[in-house]
């Protein structure tokens, strides 16, 4: 009896396990294109980054530091996947991007922590927020990944159970946080920048859904969405927060008190 459940179990191990890929579906020219150009564009603004958070004050630094990392950090990824790196054949013989999820492993917290800052969050509340982070990008990884369809579709929603406490936090405790400085422009800019970060967030579980779930999205088109949702989750991120350079300084009060320090 122990062997014929051992012989069993066997069996349905060597079901489950992948066969071996004879051809896989890989990017194409168009995707290629994407890559390259979301490259380019956070590579500019990486650089220009850079040069804000040299000659940016103390105050100011802190969010141009978050904003070069973000876009640096990109930058890596899409090198690396330009250069035929940070790749792997995943189940149905489907090129998959796993340098995406480094990136996001590491970018999407220091959004979190920009919101944050923006916000005047406490720093407990923001690293709560950044846990739950981490957690939906390993799901979504492990999503991917997976061999068994049943799996897949539990890490998924792993993933999406820990992304609704995430959109609620940037819509909602922030937001609150923000509204008691009584900060006009501050309110202004976390409005626009969180609210950003939301829709945006939101398209990614959506092409995920239609490209690693149900396999409907191509490679290349997969790649060409994420590119842009990328672009725009971390370069225009970062440009609209340096256009509101001047309500990212010190308060009217906090400047009068300094000069009498």
């Amino acid at each position: 009896m122990p062997f014929t459940q051992l012989a069993g179990a066997t069996a349905a191990a060597k079901a489950l396990a992948p066969t071996a890929c004879t051809t896989i579906e890989e990017i194409g020219s168009t995707g290629i294109g994407g890559l390259t150009l979301g490259f380019l564009a956070l590579t500019v603004t990486t650089v220009v980054m850079v040069a804000k958070a040299a000659n940016a004050d103390p105050e100011r630094r802190k969010y141009y530091f978050c904003n070069t990392f973000i876009c640096g950090i990109a930058t890596f990824a899409y090198f690396a996947m330009l250069s035929g790196q940070g790749w792997t054949a995943i189940s149905g013989c489907r090129q998959f991007f796993y340098a995406h999820y480094v990136d996001w492993l590491l970018t999407t917290p220091l959004i979190i922590l920009n919101l944050g800052l923006i916000a005047g969050q406490d720093y407990v509340t923001i690293a709560a927020v950044c846990g739950a982070d981490v957690l939906m990008i390993i799901s979504g990884y492990m999503a991917s990944v997976s061999v068994v369809t049943t799996v897949k579709w539990f890490w998924y929603l792993f993933g999406i159970g820990m992304f609704l406490p995430i959109i609620y936090s940037l819509a909602r405790t922030f937001r609150e946080t923000v509204i008691m400085r009584k900060d006009p422009e501050i309110m202004e800019l976390y409005g626009k920048v969180a609210w950003l970060t939301i829709i945006i967030w939101c398209f990614y579980p959506i092409v995920w859904l239609f490209s690693q779930g149900f396999a409907s999205f191509s490679v290349s088109f997969e790649t060409v969405a994420i590119t842009i949702m990328d672009v725009i989750a971390k370069c225009v991120f970062s440009f609209m927060i340096i256009a509101a350079h001047d309500a990212l300084g010190p308060t009217q009060q906090t400047a009068h008190s300094r000069e009498y320090v």
